[in-house]
């Protein structure tokens, strides 16, 4: 996928109307608007099965939407909703969607404010496609390249909480702890730590997982991170599920954390802010950024050995997100 993003917008001008365009390919671009920063974010989902234990396909839109907002230091302010939908789809269903969406907007106090809905005759798409796009206020503009030599690294709850739960769903595993999709709205627990100050740079680690956004964020900040396996919080439930299906948690998609670049002397204070709010119980402090291994990202095992966490080849799970 970022094969084939690359090669397209290689093609395309990049006609940026504030600080972050098209090519930089954070979570969202800008638009100065007098002196303020705006951020435009948008994305479509293609989840299969459209419902699965913790949320469906409007849940994840919606905070997927908040998410990458947020993840730019954005205060998310209205969104908008594009449906298209297979004929004979159940109207039930479309409602237990769009109820979704409005619960966690409402959630988060944004409206959504306009849409589009289109029905595609039987059998020309596989029941239904979502996008959301979303305008959000930046007092501070965040970014994933803003990491600094000497920072730490935060993730703010259980890792492959998603991917690994709609895999499971999918094959029918049952565990003695039901997986769940992690999708929540991180806004306010963003702002609980933007607050504080100390941030330096963030990530939504959906697609790729934990692996693809630390791998990314290395890159572009031009540093390498230093990451320790046994202050990665992962569910016993998601571990074993891992270990049977033979895949790396940190490789999943996440629909409700985020990883945030915080100044050392501002850490503790972040996480402990983090830790108050309702998405953030279980975040740590799992790194640093090193001045070593530019570019790479380093996992420490809990034997003492080191190897590199590269990003993943190809979707593990697809569709979810």
């Amino acid at each position: 996928m970022q094969e084939l993003i690359a090669k397209i917008l290689s093609n395309m001008s990049d006609h940026s109307v504030g600080s972050v365009g098209l090519s930089d390919l954070d979570d969202g671009s800008t638009v100065y608007i007098g002196d303020k920063e705006v951020v435009l974010t948008t994305d479509s989902y293609v989840v299969k099965p459209l419902f699965f234990p913790g949320g469906n396909i409007g849940k994840i839109a919606v905070c997927g939407t908040i998410n990458d907002l947020a993840v730019m230091g954005a205060r998310p302010l209205a969104l908008t909703s594009s449906i298209i939908v297979e004929e004979g789809f159940p109207i039930k269903e479309l409602e237990r969607i769009v109820q979704s969406m409005d619960e966690i907007a409402n959630e988060v106090g944004v409206s959504i404010i306009t849409g589009d809905t289109k029905v595609m005759e039987k059998g020309a798409l596989d029941n239904l496609v979502l996008n959301t796009s979303g305008i959000g206020f930046a007092d501070q503009l965040i970014r994933d390249s803003g990491l600094n030599v000497g920072d730490k690294i935060i993730v703010t709850g259980t890792v492959g909480d998603h991917g690994i739960s709609l895999l499971a769903f999918r094959e029918g595993f049952s565990f003695e702890t039901e997986l769940e999709s992690d999708a929540a709205p991180l806004w306010n627990m963003i702002k609980a730590a933007l607050d504080i100050g100390g941030v330096t740079a963030m990530k939504d680690p959906t697609r790729g997982g934990l692996s693809s956004a630390l791998n990314e964020m290395a890159k572009k900040s031009g540093v390498g991170i230093l990451i320790k396996e046994d202050q990665i919080p992962l569910k016993d439930a998601v571990r074993s599920a891992s270990g049977m299906l033979g895949i790396d948690p940190l490789d999943v998609a996440n629909e409700g954390k985020a990883v945030i670049g915080v100044k050392p002397d501002s850490a503790d204070l972040i996480l402990k802010a983090i830790k108050k709010t309702k998405y953030g119980q279980e975040a740590r402090i799992i790194g640093q950024v090193i001045g070593e291994h530019r570019k790479k990202v380093i996992l420490e095992t809990g034997l003492g050995g080191k190897r590199y966490v590269e990003t993943p080849l190809g979707e593990l799970i697809p569709r979810v997100c």
